[in-house]
């Protein structure tokens, strides 16, 4: 069965960045799967980030992220990215890589059946 497993969080400074990675095992994502990022900020709901096709096309992306934040994926690696630049405060969350079986990704959690258990992402001065 499909597993993930999220890295690349940590603690940084405003006005950087980071790259998260979210590795998949026991079968393969590309043609698969499509995959989206969330985040969880303490207190507050899940909110989806960016999401790509099983294809490795047709991202999409929130608002909130848009023009900062670059979602890829790695055939070879059987691995999703999530490139995040300009960190602020409002970025401070555990995010969440996830899968559904499909082609097209969307950005609310319905339909996502496998989910990493997240990485910490803290950004603080």
């Amino acid at each position: 069965q499909l597993q993930l497993v999220e890295s690349g969080g940590g603690l940084v400074q405003p006005g950087t960045s980071l790259r998260l990675s979210c590795v998949a095992s026991g079968s393969t994502l590309d043609y698969n799967y499509s995959v989206a990022w969330f985040r969880q900020a303490p207190g507050k709901e899940r909110e989806g980030v960016a999401c790509i096709a099983s294809s490795g096309g047709a991202p999409k992306w929130a608002d909130s992220v848009k023009g900062r934040f670059t979602i890829s994926r790695d055939k070879a690696k059987n691995t999703v990215y999530l490139q995040m630049d300009s960190l602020g405060s409002e970025d401070t969350a555990t995010y969440f890589c996830a899968a559904r079986d499909g082609t097209s990704c969307h950005l609310i959690p319905i339909g996502y059946n496998f989910w990493g258990t997240g990485t910490p992402v803290t950004v603080s001065s």
